[in-house]
């Protein structure tokens, strides 16, 4: 199902990230990497808070200890996009929330690729199927073309062009109604259990990607954890 949509405002991502998230499901990510365009619909997304973000401290945060090199997009201007690696491999995409000087991201996670599949395969070879191409937030950055550290800070307000590349987001007009709510996935400690329901997703869609809990964060939840 593909939502009305609009140009996302910087009014729509003024709030703190918990409140924004859930309004970017079902939006669209497009971005023009070296004249090559593809485009995500927004099906998963986690929130994340800094420093003095928000009633409870978030110790899964890259913010959580206050600003840094890495974290300093976090910092900043709502609607610019974060884009960190992860595991030193994997360039992460997530939307800046909040007034500047108030550190919030919210990580998109997961979607589906509706526009320049064929670029998204190149991509993202080890795929096996369309609906394995942003499937979980390394996967989805592949996906867009956006990597670390040249495309840190890109502003997908104005949609004005850095390193090559411009990113443009849109938000649907009627927030999706079907959306699942829970822990954040692979989140180590207390950040990861149900102390932290900050990941929403739209139901039953197939390219959200698999659950799987953080180190220690399901003894923390009182749940044995599942051993490979």
């Amino acid at each position: 199902m593909t939502e009305a949509l609009r140009p996302v405002t910087r009014a729509d991502v003024a709030a703190l990230p918990l409140e924004v998230a859930p309004r970017l499901l079902g939006g669209v990510l497009e971005t023009r990497v070296d004249g090559v365009r593809v485009a995500v619909r927004i099906t998963e997304v986690e929130a994340y808070h800094g420093l003095g973000t928000g009633p409870v401290p978030d110790p899964g945060s890259h913010a959580r200890m206050g600003p840094t090199p890495r974290n300093a997009t976090m910092w900043g201007e709502p609607g610019h996009l974060y884009v960190y690696l992860s595991h030193g491999i994997h360039s992460c995409v997530n939307v800046v929330c909040g007034p500047v000087d108030v550190a919030g991201g919210i990580l998109l996670r997961a979607g589906e690729v509706i526009s320049g599949t064929d670029a998204a395969r190149r991509r993202r070879p080890a795929a096996t199927r369309d609906r394995d191409l942003a499937r979980g937030p390394g996967r989805l950055g592949a996906a867009v073309g956006l990597r670390h550290p040249v495309h840190d800070g890109i502003d997908a307000v104005t949609g004005r062009e850095q390193a090559g590349a411009t990113a443009c987001l849109s938000v649907p007009v009627v927030p999706v109604s079907e959306i699942s709510t829970g822990p954040r996935v692979g989140v180590a400690g207390h950040a990861g259990t149900s102390a932290f329901p900050w990941r929403f997703w739209i139901a039953g869609d197939p390219t959200v990607s698999a659950f799987r809990w953080g180190r220690g964060a399901a003894g923390q939840a009182g749940i044995a954890p599942v051993l490979d």
